[in-house]
């Protein structure tokens, strides 16, 4: 039987490293053991630089203590667990993060639980612009990344001066992918031609046109007969009822400088006139007509639309800042979803959306990077980016500046490749310092869902080596 002291002890946790990192994950260790509720070990292996131990390898050098409940080797040690968890005989083996300074954040440390980001309930209509413009072939596969990106219709933006002739065969091509097709025309024949064919939905009708959309059979989008007004919407909703033809309203958001915040204000006034029904809101009007990035938004739009109960919503994606609006509106559906039906900030949920700087940039500081050069014994170059410096060290030299031109200089690197790869690295580092984004030597900067990956270059017989992470 248990003593009552040996039935509270915390969990004892072991952390496998390399003679490099011991120091700094001390330095860790020391205040997240206590906040995160557990006793801390460290198991030294014989290996610089931790992050190229295999679990085969560590299992071969690993002795582990009694009582061990839970081992932790460094997230880049790469490989099938069998044998180490063989050798730890029922222990728990689990790889932590790539970098130490992370396992905060592993633990629960600065980090909300998981949300569930699954559920939405606005869809996604992205536009075509001048789709009578475009071959079938171009139409196609323009929708298609549309569709990965997150769109449920694939509007079809139609041209001035029509009727487009091949309407009928677009939205066929795209119907035979499987697609949902509106289309954005007041020419009827173009519409009568695209619901044929299988368009659902139509955008837009107002007091010219809406005699038409009882013969179309399919959803129209009803909005004012003057932009900036709501005049002749209540006339074209009545009309629409009375036979029976189903809508979404759309009392049109325009640009700032333009009507901006009284447009909302429409918006607001057409939810309390008609608190039941489906409302839509054509966002493009603010992303491609702003000089700023689209994601904040599209996610700031998204978010009222969420708050009001705007199911739908019309985005292009044309201008080269909001090239990726439909990916940024459906992650921020998800997140806005969230926020409202859970009463939750919208922080700390969903980090894709952070593109430009990251949500927290993790530091040693200066003293430890020191001690840990203090301990490097071959001539590989290890790099950091921390307040305002670039770092560099190696077992001859520790250097520090905000130029990488003047840290390269000193470094007197010559071989060309060595020195190609270090200029590659201090760039990504300098970008990392003048974004306040965090820099791990040898990996990707984070830029959220833009994040390319990046193939790595470690490799232990070359100079090539990044600096140790666990």
């Amino acid at each position: 039987m248990s003593t009552p002291s040996e039935a509270t002890a915390p969990p004892r946790y072991l952390f496998v490293t390399g003679r490099l990192a011991e120091f700094a994950l001390r330095s860790v260790l020391d205040e997240l053991a206590a906040t995160a509720g557990f006793q801390a070990e460290i198991a030294v292996l014989p290996i610089s630089v931790a992050a190229l131990m295999p679990p085969k390898w560590i299992a071969r050098h690993l002795d582990l203590p009694p009582g061990i409940d839970r081992v932790i080797i460094p997230g880049l040690c790469k490989g099938d667990l069998a044998p180490l968890e063989a050798k730890t005989g029922g222990v728990p083996v689990e790889r932590g993060p790539d970098d130490l300074r992370d396992l905060p954040r592993h633990f629960g440390r600065g980090a909300r639980q998981a949300a569930d980001l699954t559920r939405f309930d606005i869809a996604i209509l992205a536009e075509i612009n001048h789709a009578p413009q475009l071959t079938l072939d171009e139409l196609v596969k323009q929708s298609l990344a549309f569709r990965a990106e997150g769109a449920d219709f694939i509007d079809l933006g139609c041209d001035p001066g029509g009727p487009w002739t091949g309407v009928a065969d677009a939205v066929k091509a795209l119907r035979d992918q499987g697609l949902r097709v509106s289309i954005d025309s007041f020419d009827p024949v173009e519409v009568n031609a695209g619901v044929q064919a299988g368009a659902e939905l139509v955008l837009s009708v107002n007091g010219t046109n809406r005699q038409q959309a009882a013969d179309w059979g399919v959803e129209v989008v009803a909005i004012p007969d003057k932009v900036g007004t709501l005049d002749g919407l209540e006339a074209t909703i009545d009309y629409l009822e009375t036979r029976q033809v189903p809508f979404r309203i759309d009392p049109i958001v325009e640009p700032i400088g333009f009507g901006f915040a009284a447009s909302l204000g429409r918006y607001l006034e057409t939810r309390r006139r008609y608190p039941q029904a489906e409302i839509m809101m054509g966002i493009g009007n603010l992303t491609e007509l702003t000089d700023a990035d689209s994601a904040g938004l599209n996610t700031l739009l998204i978010g009222f639309c969420q708050e009001l109960g705007i199911r739908s919503v019309l985005t292009t994606a044309v201008i080269n800042w909001a090239r990726s609006s439909v990916r940024e509106i459906d992650l921020a559906r998800r997140l806005m979803h969230h926020a409202v039906t859970e009463r939750s900030l919208p922080k700390h949920v969903e980090p894709r959306l952070v593109l430009l700087r990251d949500p927290r940039v993790p530091r040693f500081g200066l003293q430890t990077l020191a001690e840990l050069a203090r301990r490097v014994k071959d001539p590989n170059w290890r790099i950091y980016a921390e307040d305002g410096q670039i770092i560099a060290f190696n077992h001859e030299k520790f250097l520090t500046s905000s130029d990488p031109f003047e840290l390269f200089k000193q470094m007197g690197v010559e071989e060309p490749s060595h020195a190609f790869y270090l200029g590659y690295e201090m760039m990504k580092a300098k970008t990392a310092l003048t974004l306040n984004k965090a820099y791990r030597q040898d990996q990707a900067l984070d830029w959220g869902f833009l994040t390319e990956p990046e193939i790595s270059h470690r490799n232990p017989g070359s100079k090539r080596e990044p600096a140790d992470g666990t």
